[in-house]
């Protein structure tokens, strides 16, 4: 089975049910690109805006843990043991969690382009397909420290599934990472501010919600 066809498969490792279903639910394409949410924005399981129920303040602050979780593709413990390390850390401990998500290996990986979504940038981690200042590294979950190469293993530069993501591919959108093409190769250069993260999440209520 060709690369390309295996991520397609098995790209959702921590959700494989409906993209769009959970797409709708958060009112954006939090994997990416979705032609169904284009059509149908509104929620899953309804039929216009006009039914949309009012949540509690609960229910806001869960959202957008799950939002957060689906939009990395973490699984629960491994998200609570991140808030957990970023409320022992310096700064807002919201921010620090984004940080801490930001800086995993498959969503570097993603950042520069190598793959279109995070969960085949999974993949291609979990093949051998990247290394870490050229060591192969295959744990997604790897947190990157500012200064570390990531690069597209040697042997891997020509498959069609990177080539086609990288194709086009603007990288100077990230400010905390450089990239050189001609190596395949990017340099994580800082931790991102949280103004230089793009996702729609309000970390504050993640914060909150395990606070009480």
């Amino acid at each position: 089975m060709g690369l390309a066809l295996l991520i397609k498969k098995k790209y959702m490792a921590r959700y494989i049910g409906p993209k769009s279903r959970i797409s709708r639910r958060f009112g954006e394409a939090i994997f990416g690109p979705d032609k169904v949410l284009e059509k149908r924005n509104y929620p899953a399981g309804q039929h216009g805006n006009n039914r949309r129920k009012k949540s509690s303040e609960y229910g806001l602050m869960l959202a957008e843990k799950q939002k957060a979780k689906y939009s990395y593709g973490v699984l629960e413990r491994q998200f609570r043991n991140l808030f957990e390390k970023a409320s022992k850390m310096s700064g807002v401990t919201g921010e620090v969690l984004l940080q801490l998500l930001e800086s995993r290996l498959d969503n570097v990986v993603y950042r520069l382009g190598i793959a279109p979504t995070r969960a085949a940038a999974r993949q291609l981690v979990s093949h051998k397909h990247i290394v870490v200042d050229g060591a192969v590294v295959n744990i997604p979950s790897y947190s990157v420290k500012p200064g570390q190469i990531v690069a597209v293993r040697e042997k891997s530069k020509s498959l069609e599934v990177i080539e086609a993501s990288l194709s086009g591919f603007n990288h100077s959108k990230y400010p905390w990472i450089e990239w050189d093409e001609s190596q395949k190769a990017g340099k994580y250069l800082h931790v991102p501010d949280r103004a230089d993260i793009p996702e729609n999440i309000k970390e504050q209520m993640i914060v909150e919600l395990y606070s009480k």
